[in-house]
Order: C-alpha cells, then sequence, then structure tokens
C-alpha cells in the first residue's frame, strides 16, 4: 500500500476514533521528529492516541 493509499486511512481511522485528524497527524510528526522512539510507536496510532494527547 503505498502512502497515498495510507494517507486517507490514517485520516478515516483517527475520525472513527474521535481524533482532529489535522492535528492528530502534525502532533504525530511532530514527536517522531522529536526522537519519539521506535519501540513505542504503537502509542502513536489513532486508538491510543486521546489517552497520549491528554497527557
Amino acid at each position: 500500500m503505498g502512502a497515498g493509499r495510507r494517507l486517507p486511512s490514517l485520516i478515516e481511522t483517527a475520525k472513527l476514533n474521535g481524533v482532529e485528524p489535522q492535528a492528530y497527524i502534525a502532533d504525530v510528526i511532530a514527536r517522531i521528529v522529536s526522537g519519539h522512539p521506535n519501540s513505542r510507536m504503537d502509542e502513536l496510532l489513532p486508538w491510543a492516541y486521546p489517552a497520549q494527547a491528554a497527557l
């Protein structure tokens, strides 16, 4: 699956989990750039994001 197919899927998954897609994607990119550990990428998935965003 190419990036052109992943982004719409990620956006819809964020919406289904009650997460605003643009803010979610911007925050996830910022966290990755800031050094979020690869071993904890599951924390950045849309269904885990609301709990992480509250911290």
